[in-house]
């Protein structure tokens, strides 16, 4: 008889956007992004859907453009942890991640904050490591901007090995109820010294139950690459295509084993949109509307304002592009990764294809920052999401609905059930914690750099 393989296993988010260009803030569905009724929904409508976690974006600072506030920002996000914490007690199986900076941070904080999600949320916490080096996002502590760019991953791969050296010095298996009288052994005491830190004392919460939380990490660059290599659990990435998914996927899966680690041991989750219809023809129009809804007029006009470091408010967004050259002007939008470290190219560049293809300064950005997206019926988009999972271009995906908080219901209504007919997507929560949705181990006491005495 034919031997049939076993699909790999389709792995899904669900992201609470923020600070992005894919949010419809016109759309009367556009719900609150400060009302906690606005994290239950979606957070529900994920663990309806399976989903393997949750997904909540921070920001240190606002954005500003030229002095105010980019209109398609959240003004007033809460904090991540409360967030989190209180989703934990209105959830049962979905993961809960949260983007915290290793720059602004420091490891016994950390520690005790994500080591407290994971005891509250009985294993769910994950981790997204994001790094930061501009002094604007600085001038907001007391440090500012001091950190030079070349050691922002140095620090982070550090911060993650003194978390980690705190939440060690717990010996694994179940907590002493002290309440009962029952004394546990005393802790020992931590040290950790590296160029960034110097930590030394005793933890004071048990191992959590998946050992460490789910390691998140963003970042494309070959440092953000080895960091993901040597500590992520998880990739959080962005590829337009399938060929530069599998490139990226197959770069990272191989830095692995210089580790010591599975190729299992990391999974690759790039961020992607979706656009649902009743036919395809339904859905590329739908699609089409959305976008020009995220990208109005004044949008587009900041966006390339960002590239030519000029006020090019006198431009008509639906007119050809200025027929003036950049100049270096890398305060017109703060808090905010330049888009391009040589602006005279990319204008360059996007005069050609704008001349070439007809397209006006809408149309070209519209173009020009399209995530990866999946549109058609919702069986057409299950295949092609399945098609980029076997094909390891990656091992899931992190759904970023245009819509919050509503945005994510007719995927899980609709794709969900198409996936599951593949045959590449659970039909229930086989685990409890995220490291078992994930497939992931559970790691044992193994820190760097770290002595406990």
């Amino acid at each position: 008889m034919p031997q049939h393989r076993i699909p790999k296993q389709i792995h899904l988010a669900a992201h609470f956007p923020g600070v992005n260009n894919t949010t419809v803030w016109s759309d009367p569905r556009s719900g609150s992004q400060i009302d906690f009724a606005s994290f239950v929904h979606l957070a529900r409508t994920a663990e309806r859907g399976l989903f393997d976690f949750f997904f909540l974006a921070e920001g240190l600072r606002l954005r500003e453009h030229r002095g105010r506030i980019h209109d398609l920002d959240v003004v007033g996000r809460p904090d991540t942890f409360t967030v989190l914490n209180a989703l934990a007690g209105v959830t049962s199986r979905l993961g809960l991640a949260g983007t915290i900076n290793t720059t602004y941070n420091e490891p016994f904080e950390l520690a005790k904050q994500f080591a407290t999600l994971d005891h509250l949320s009985g294993g769910r916490a994950a981790w997204n490591a994001v790094t930061s080096s501009d002094a604007f996002t600085g001038e907001n502590f007391r440090r500012g901007g001091y950190l030079e760019h070349a050691k922002r991953y140095t620090r982070a791969a550090e911060m993650v090995d003194a978390t980690r050296a705190l939440w060690d010095s717990w010996p694994a298996g179940p907590v002493v109820d002290r309440a009962r009288g029952v004394f546990a052994p005393t802790p020992p005491r931590v040290r950790f010294d590296s160029d960034q830190f110097a930590v030394e004392g005793r933890f004071v919460l048990p191992r959590g139950p998946q050992g460490y939380p789910v390691q998140l990490q963003a970042g494309d660059s070959d440092e953000g690459r080895e960091f993901a290599a040597a500590k992520a659990d998880a990739v959080f990435t962005v590829h337009g295509t399938l060929e530069a998914g599998q490139a990226f996927y197959t770069d990272v899966k191989n830095r692995l084993a210089k580790y010591g680690r599975d190729r299992a041991d990391l999974k690759i989750l790039p961020a992607a949109t979706f656009v649902l219809g009743d036919t395809a023809e339904a859905a590329r129009e739908r699609a089409r509307h959305i976008r020009h809804q995220q990208v109005g007029p004044q949008t587009a006009i900041a966006f390339l304002e960002q590239i030519w470091g000029r006020d090019l408010s006198g431009y008509d967004a639906d007119g050809p592009l200025p027929d003036i050259d950049p100049v270096d002007n890398p305060d017109i939008t703060r808090g905010r990764v330049r888009h391009a470290k040589d602006p005279r190219a990319v204008a360059a560049a996007w005069r050609a294809r704008a001349e070439g293809e007809g397209l006006s300064i809408r149309e070209l950005v519209i173009a020009e920052t399209a995530r990866p997206q999946f549109v058609g019926t919702p069986r057409a988009v299950a295949a092609e999401i399945d098609r980029y999972v076997q094909s390891d271009a990656c091992d899931g995906f992190i759904l970023v609905p245009h819509l919050t908080p509503a945005g994510l219901d007719e995927f899980v209504d609709r794709v969900v059930p198409e996936l599951q007919e593949l045959g590449s997507f659970r039909t229930a929560y086989t685990g409890t914690t995220l490291r078992d949705h994930l497939g992931l181990p559970h790691p044992h006491a193994h820190t760097e750099g770290a002595r406990a005495s």
